[in-house]
């Protein structure tokens, strides 16, 4: 296997001609035109930094449109454009242009076919990271976890398959997650758009990519020297996470019908990262039905995704599922979904010491002064009530509830048993009836 370090992934190279595009011709020429209608640009290096190709790709695809009497030059321009040429449409350019926007609205960066991405996602596959104990324990700081958490965790993480964590809430499976993803501190390259069968299916999304930092380029300069592809986003591995609103149809295409383009799934826009999919159970759909969706991804690193037309095609999965639940595995799946589940891995309460330690924790960064008698009170009255079961959320509530108490009766931040017991009242609800 190709492990990489965290600085590890092989960058997508920019295309040096339009043969390596491997896109058909038309669509790109298409593409290049409706940008210098939609957009009112015309340099070719504005035009290359339009829709992400080289200046030299760029000046090709412009020869051509010119050729075919689509695109004339203007003459030279002033200083303040380096002297660059000119281009505008021709009026037949200008016909063409609003009969391909008619078509399809894309425009702006130039799509990676399916097969090149194919090749970029096995370049920074999630299954070639390999972290460290210490890297995990890094970013697990905020954290207080038992060793035995670790020794599970880490081998799930470093093999990139799925896992399901599973136990009582409010014990930080989220947080876990978080963890997870935090450890991972290289960078991945999400292409804006990417094209199959002359269909284009945005991928990068502001909302789940964090952008890294962008290349400073010289835009007057004839030898920009571009580092990659621009065609592709660096950016953070991305998190998806999904909770109570995840049902079956938002892992599938989103086709828009205005744009005439589609939007790629949650799972696809995840490719190299994490897809948490949180609360498994609360969802509409049975957490059967929605693990048997995910089977053959799961299983053959792929997925199969269906135009509007009804064509299958393959898409790479390359992505750390991670279930997390309230239920216990059993209640939920049969054996053959569990079978499926990689790794399982039960996150429990913490025990006393290690309750104890968050405690601490928490009471220090909310600079709380710790009360030897209200602690003696919380674990000698008030813990033996619930069978002495402790849960990570615990801490920071109780806490944060006494600094609310001292705030309303204007005291300074500090612990004692009554304000032990008014803060446990509002973390439990007595099972009583209400009379109507």
């Amino acid at each position: 296997m190709n492990m990489q370090t965290t600085q590890g992934v092989q960058p997508p190279p920019p295309p040096s001609g339009l043969q390596e595009m491997k896109l058909p011709l038309v669509m790109m020429r298409d593409i290049l035109i409706k940008t210098m209608f939609r957009k009112n640009i015309d340099t070719a290096s504005e035009l290359a930094e339009a829709i992400c190709l080289p200046r030299t790709v760029t000046q090709e695809l412009i020869d051509i449109a010119r050729e075919q009497k689509l695109v004339e030059a203007t003459g030279t321009l002033n200083a303040n454009s380096g002297s660059e040429m000119g281009y505008q449409l021709t009026d037949s350019g200008k016909s063409r242009a609003l009969d391909a926007l008619s078509q399809s609205e894309y425009y702006g960066a130039m799509p990676v076919p399916l097969e090149v991405y194919r090749a970029q996602v096995a370049r920074q596959s999630i299954r070639n990271i390999q972290i460290t104990r210490q890297e995990l324990t890094n970013a697990m700081g905020h954290l207080v976890l038992p060793d035995s958490l670790l020794d599970h965790l880490g081998p799930a993480v470093s093999a990139g398959r799925s896992i399901l964590m599973y136990g009582p809430p409010g014990n930080g499976k989220s947080s876990i997650s978080n963890g997870i993803r935090d450890a991972m501190g290289d960078r991945i390259y999400v292409p804006r758009a990417i094209e199959y069968s002359g269909q284009v299916i945005t991928v990068y999304d502001p909302i789940v990519h964090s952008k890294a930092e962008s290349e400073t380029d010289d835009p007057n300069s004839l030898r920009r020297k571009r580092t990659f592809d621009t065609r592709y986003v660096r950016c953070e591995r991305p998190t998806v996470i999904t909770g109570g609103e995840l049902s079956l149809n938002m892992l599938d295409l989103v086709y828009n019908p205005t744009a005439r383009t589609y939007q790629a799934p949650l799972q696809l826009k995840s490719t190299g990262g994490i897809f948490i999919v949180d609360d498994l159970g609360r969802q509409t759909e049975p957490p059967q039905a929605l693990v048997n969706r995910w089977i053959v991804p799961l299983e053959e690193s792929k997925d199969i995704l269906a135009l509007q037309s009804g064509e299958k095609f393959e898409v790479p999965f390359d992505t750390l599922v991670i279930f997390s639940t309230n239920f216990h595995p059993n209640e939920i799946f049969d054996q053959a979904a569990l079978r499926r589940i990689f790794f399982k891995i039960k996150i429990d309460g913490p025990n006393q010491e290690n309750f104890l330690k968050i405690f601490a924790m928490v009471a220090k960064k909310r600079q709380m002064p710790l009360d030897e008698a209200a602690l003696v009170h919380l674990l000698k009255a008030k813990y033996p009530t619930i069978d002495n079961v402790y849960a990570n959320y615990q801490p920071v509530f109780l806490i944060d509830q006494m600094i609310s108490i001292c705030e309303f009766e204007g005291i300074p931040y500090q612990m004692s048993p009554e304000l032990i017991d008014r803060a446990w009242a509002n973390m439990f609800v007595k099972d009583e009836k209400i009379v109507k």
